[in-house]
């Protein structure tokens, strides 16, 4: 094993345990996995068999933790009040599966607001939270992703994120997952140490760096502050290596996982590029 915590997302194709396969072949520490098809409201049961093999799979290749992600449908900040139930649903749902399989962490974009208005749509999220976290209780921790900002999306502001978690009944059982790349989408600048310094100190200020329990690991297409949700390879985008080695260097955040959601093509290789310049940079 590398001595970096970083892994990848990687496919759940053919069943759930076999993410564990696709994380060893990249050397992969840790993984994260969506809990079912990400573009599909309906899912197929897990059952006891499912549970078995994934807990068998993760023995045997000693990848940890494993991180989920939510589906991209659900949208707990919807004014259409169909779309906010069905949504509720279905992140009850993925939270049920989280711990029916002993995973610690789902992540999930706070939604967007379809035009009702950033506090509307924030009224909406903590509402939904509470619902969840009601229904589905401990170790399952909800980690808010912070967004680019793209449309109506909440989460772009590190206010937001700060004002979700104060209002939910239980703000110990929710933390932050923080993607590079979306935080420089929505303006917040890590390409330099002086300006890495200043966007965690604000971090800090508003949120809690003890929140931050994932790292979504991205370069950016897109220059700085133009909201838009674009990822690329580390060190090939607008971000550029030095943020990233910053990071992966950052004694802070040492244990926290940090996931790659960079380009993938038919096979590992762009995987396993990304995972190198990580550890590369990290000195390993």
């Amino acid at each position: 094993m590398n001595g970096l915590l970083a892994g990848a997302h990687v496919s759940i194709a053919g069943g759930i345990h076999l993410a564990f396969e696709r994380g060893v072949r990249l050397d992969c520490r840790t993984i994260q996995v969506f809990l079912k098809n990400s573009n599909q409201w309906k899912a197929k049961e897990l059952s006891d068999v499912d549970r078995a093999l994934f807990l068998e799979a993760q023995k045997r290749c000693s990848i940890g933790p494993v991180i989920a992600h939510d589906s991209y449908l659900i949208n707990l900040a919807s004014p259409d009040r169909q779309l906010r139930a069905r949504s509720l649903a279905a992140f009850i749902g993925e939270m049920e599966r989280a711990a029916f399989l002993g995973i610690p962490c789902l992540v999930m974009h706070p939604g967007a607001h379809m035009g009702a208005g950033t506090a509307a749509g924030i009224r909406r999220v903590v509402r939904g939270l509470n619902r969840a976290l009601d229904r589905v209780g401990p170790p399952v921790k909800i980690l808010l992703e912070n967004t680019a900002g793209q449309g109506t999306c909440l989460g772009f502001r590190f206010e937001h994120l700060a004002e979700i978690m104060e209002r939910v009944d239980a703000p110990e059982r929710v933390a932050v997952c923080f993607d590079t790349c979306h935080a420089h989408a929505a303006g917040y600048d890590i390409r330099s140490e002086e300006e890495y310094d200043r966007t965690f100190r604000e971090f800090d200020r508003l949120v809690g760096i003890s929140r931050i329990c994932v790292f979504h690991v991205n370069d950016s297409r897109n220059d700085l502050g133009r909201r838009v949700d674009r990822h690329t390879h580390i060190g090939q985008g607008m971000i550029g290596l030095e943020a990233f080695r910053l990071l992966v260097n950052d004694r802070r955040f040492a244990h926290v996982p940090k996931i790659i959601e960079t380009p993938k093509g038919t096979g590992i290789e762009e995987d396993l590029m990304n995972l190198s310049t990580l550890r590369s940079l990290a000195g390993l």
